[in-house]
């Protein structure tokens, strides 16, 4: 733990359970609540360091699994670590590799000591256990990492998502062994899970929160379930956890889904969709989300959001942008991603002004409405 306090809670909203607060690690302070950028192999899709750096974003997510595959965890500690080796001088957070256990599922085998994968390079083997997953992502140097967890499918009956929380708890408290005899300073985070139950979520984040991790993340969330059953975990288990340590919704989720996450309290999320689904030609705009492969875009002259101030819209108009899709430029797929982000981190800059003012319901209700009444190319959508 630094000398400096983690996390310090500047403020709890007056009309709901959404919080500002400050999160200080070794390579950035980041205000909260914040989302961070998706860099699974080291790189944010289609941006360049400087661009990420430039939208005011601090901390971006690495995956374990993916970059201990390539280039491999101990090359990058030979290189000096994951923020020297891409070039970035703020703060990162690398996951476990729990999400591969869900979606590499026809390409794994899960028992008490681990996980064994088959690569989805070459199909070679490789053992994921608490322990060696602590060396990788000690390796990698990440400010916070992620305790190894199992993240269960949805549909999972009862009886799978209880084991698979159970063994979750087992690989925490190892996790949490080898992190502490290796001393790296780094800042391991927990992992709630528990699958759609309400018990059983409950169990797991009294038994996770009674652990001395710093951080606690809500895992095993949008992997397939409704939307309805997402926010009803969240409401569920948000008020479970302790309010001096920063609570972590992971790959969540749509400007629709971040905005009900925080009034229940959630301080950090990630998710691919900006990057994601700029490279598809969608685009998140001031008054929805919009496809700009649609010939209304056609002889657009201006800006695809005349509301927005990045400098994509600034300077490209809703044809331009259009064309580069259609044509697979290269260039369209990086000014999409770079509106995208930007939007992104407007948006969080909005929700934590509108904590300071008490008026994050208010300005919820007013985007969702905008968003919802502005025609079927504009809806955002859940998944």
């Amino acid at each position: 733990m630094p000398d400096t306090p983690l996390f310090t809670l500047h403020k709890t909203a007056a009309d709901c359970a959404a919080r500002r607060a400050t999160l200080r690690l070794p390579h950035a302070t980041v205000e909260t609540p914040v989302f961070m950028p998706v860099g699974t192999q080291g790189t944010v899709k289609a941006m360049t360091w400087e661009e990420v750096g430039e939208l005011g974003f601090r901390i971006v997510l690495g995956n374990t699994f993916h970059l201990y595959l390539r280039p491999g965890s101990e090359r990058v500690a030979r290189l000096g670590g994951l923020h020297r080796f891409v070039g970035w001088d703020g703060a990162m957070l690398t996951d476990s590799g729990g999400y591969q256990v869900f979606s590499l599922k026809d390409l794994r085998k899960i028992t008490e000591e681990g996980v064994t994968f088959r690569s989805t390079l070459d199909g070679s083997s490789h053992a994921f256990t608490p322990e060696t997953v602590m060396r990788i992502e000690h390796e990698l140097g990440a400010d916070i990492i992620m305790a190894f967890d199992e993240c269960p499918p949805y549909p999972a009956t009862y009886e799978y998502a209880r084991d698979s929380m159970e063994r979750t708890h087992r690989w925490a408290e190892r996790c949490l062994a080898a992190h502490t005899a290796a001393s790296t300073g780094q800042l391991l985070f927990g992992i709630v899970q528990g699958g759609v139950y309400d018990d059983l979520r409950a169990e797991s984040a009294q038994a996770i929160s009674a652990l001395p991790f710093p951080g606690i993340a809500v895992g095993g969330v949008s992997v397939g379930e409704p939307p309805e059953e997402m926010r009803r975990v969240v409401e569920q288990t948000l008020p479970l956890l302790p309010t001096d340590r920063p609570r972590y919704l992971m790959g969540v989720g749509t400007p629709d889904d971040i905005l009900d996450a925080v009034v229940e309290g959630v301080d950090m999320f990630d998710c691919v969709l900006p990057t994601r689904l700029g490279r598809t030609g969608a685009l998140y705009t001031s008054r929805g989300r919009v496809n700009i492969d649609n010939t209304r875009w056609t002889d657009e002259q201006g800006p695809v959001d005349p509301d927005c101030g990045c400098r994509v819209c600034r300077r490209h108009s809703g044809a331009y942008l259009r064309h580069l899709h259609r044509t697979n430029e290269i260039l369209g797929s990086r000014l999409a991603t770079y509106h995208n982000l930007a939007f992104y981190a407007r948006l969080m800059t909005d929700i934590r002004a509108a904590i300071e003012t008490d008026s994050l319901l208010e300005m919820r209700a007013a985007r969702k409405k905008t968003w919802q009444n502005n025609g079927p190319d504009v809806l955002f959508e859940n998944r």
